[in-house]
């Protein structure tokens, strides 16, 4: 499975089985840090796996946590070692969004929701050039380029003959209207939409403006779900200085509630593809 190998969902896991340790010692984070001689938040990052955690880390948490079993201990310092090697994503340099990809990489179904562009997966090579561009126009061609790398390498997912990544996304018609780029390379955008949306495993689905206010006026999100159980589902909200990742239970059951009316007030998959094809040839005129 690919999550032996993806150090993001390793280091997820791994903190997780940190945190529970401590739960079970009845331990705060705070306590935990006062005995270290760290900072809490050092704790904390550890256990919500944004923070690389060293063999040494895991050896300082098993003593305070008094883990007296050494098959537990070993188990923990491997996963902590294979948590720190490298994704695919690294040998492009520094990503932004690379802990997101990380869970992308290995997650089983993801469900977006989008009122401004096309997601990520199912943009076009030169739609994503033209966005990257607009969206960051102080950024060197270099780095733009890197970008689009990465996003047509995270597309490998969705055209993959074995178990490839089970898509559903919900977009407002502001994103197909949005011209990015221009009409031609739009044309060919909303043509690709229709294309991936009649693969088995991608979904696609529109909000025309008619339908007014609705659960998403609030912004993108998406959510991310695992084929692993042990691996909770996630809610990613991408910002602009720093992105927000949810995974408490209850946080995870409003965005899902709220998404399945997304899905209940858009067009039927049908109707989503006549939409498209008839703003398509708005363009073409």
């Amino acid at each position: 499975m690919a999550s032996n190998v993806n150090p993001t969902v390793r280091r997820r896991r791994l903190g997780q089985e940190l945190r529970r340790l401590r739960e079970l010692k009845g331990m705060t984070a705070e306590e935990v840090a006062e005995r270290l001689l760290v900072s809490q938040s050092k704790i904390s990052r550890l256990e919500n796996g944004r923070r690389s955690i060293s063999q040494r880390d895991v050896r300082d948490l098993c003593g305070v946590y008094e883990v007296e079993d050494h098959r537990i201990v070993d188990s923990l310092m491997q996963m902590a070692k294979d948590s720190r090697q490298q994704g695919w994503w690294h040998a492009f340099g520094d990503i932004p969004y690379s802990v997101y990809i990380g869970l992308e990489t290995d997650a089983a179904s993801l469900r977006v929701y989008d009122p401004q562009v096309v997601p990520g997966l199912l943009q076009t090579r030169g739609y994503a050039e033209a966005l990257i561009t607009g969206a960051l126009p102080e950024t060197q061609q270099s780095d733009i380029d890197k970008r689009v790398q990465v996003r047509v390498r995270r597309q490998e997912r969705i055209q993959a003959a074995d178990n490839p990544l089970r898509l559903w996304t919900v977009l407002d018609e502001a994103a197909l209207k949005r011209i990015v780029g221009n009409k031609q390379l739009m044309i060919e955008q909303l043509e690709h939409l229709v294309e991936m949306s009649h693969l088995p495993h991608v979904t696609v689905q529109v909000i025309p403006f008619e339908m007014g206010a609705h659960p998403g006026v609030n912004g993108q999100y998406a959510i991310l779900e695992f084929p692993d159980t042990a691996d909770s589902s996630v809610v990613y909200i991408e910002g602009v200085t720093s992105d927000l990742y949810l995974e408490k239970a209850n946080d995870v059951h409003k965005y899902s509630v709220m998404y399945e009316h997304l899905r209940a007030q858009a067009l039927n998959v049908e109707q989503t593809r006549q939409f498209i094809t008839e703003i398509a040839k708005e363009y073409a005129r």
